[in-house]
């Protein structure tokens, strides 16, 4: 069996389970998720436990059993807990505000930035002051959750992508919270 796909998951207090025609339903209070099951894949559920289960052993349908525990546990851990990713704008002069559903980037460009933030997910902004900004400079602080963890991550990629981290500068630019951008030597480094 798949190490993974074999583990069942025990749901927590107020997660509801409901399994009907190949698919399955996770609701809470925080809102519902869905996923529809690949062919050969079942899952059964006795009392407070979700057991998965596949109908033969090729490579594929061991792929599938694991792949289908683990989208299952992060819809659970979603809406039990939800998902969260920070991102920090670094760069003199670099700032970010949410305007009712658009989140409002100015980074360097001659234009700002908007971007709408999609229903499902929930984004907050605030600009750091001078004496909290440490070392790196950091300007504002960007909070991007949500009960998908795909969504979530999604949301946060296509932020970073408005302005990626200079690898040849001081690393100016949107960065994950902890996320370490390694400093290249420019071409007068060389040349020295």
């Amino acid at each position: 069996m798949s190490r993974i796909g074999k583990i069942p998951i025990t749901l927590p207090k107020g997660i509801n389970a409901e399994i009907k025609n190949n698919m399955i339903k996770i609701s809470s209070e925080k809102g519902e998720l869905s996923y529809k099951l690949h062919d050969g894949i079942s899952i059964k559920q006795s009392e407070d436990q979700l057991i998965f289960e596949r109908s033969d052993d090729t490579k594929q349908q061991k792929a599938y059993h694991g792949l289908t525990r683990s989208l299952v546990n992060n819809m659970i851990i979603g809406l039990e807990k939800g998902y969260e990713k920070e991102l920090q704008v670094i760069g003199t002069g670099y700032s970010a505000e949410v305007i009712g559903p658009w989140l409002k980037l100015s980074v360097g460009y001659s234009h700002d930035i908007l971007i709408q933030i999609p229903d499902d997910i929930k984004a907050e902004a605030e600009l750091v002051p001078r004496r909290e900004q440490g070392p790196l400079g950091v300007q504002a602080k960007i909070k991007v959750s949500g009960i998908h963890k795909e969504d979530v991550g999604k949301f946060a990629a296509e932020i970073k992508k408005c302005r990626p981290p200079l690898n040849y500068a001081t690393g100016k630019g949107i960065r994950y919270k902890g996320e370490y951008v390694r400093i290249k030597p420019g071409k007068t480094a060389a040349t020295a």
